[in-house]
């Protein structure tokens, strides 16, 4: 199921995949998804944005015999 988010005045990519995601590394999911707003580097508000599930893949930074 797939969820909408606005955008605020100076949103950018990053940080809207961190907000949505807690993730900024995956804001090619949402680039992917609203392909027709590629261009935009710093958005404008009143954007609407399709928003696709996802859930970033669990990194640790400890060693394999620790995790």
């Amino acid at each position: 199921m797939r969820k909408n988010y606005t955008t605020t005045q100076g949103d950018m990519w990053d940080l809207i995949a961190k907000r949505l995601y807690n993730d900024e590394a995956s804001l090619n999911i949402l680039l992917e998804a609203n392909q027709q707003y590629a261009d935009i580097v710093v958005f404008p508000a009143e954007i609407v944005l399709e928003v696709p599930e996802y859930t970033a893949p669990a990194t640790s930074m400890l060693p394999p015999w620790r995790r």
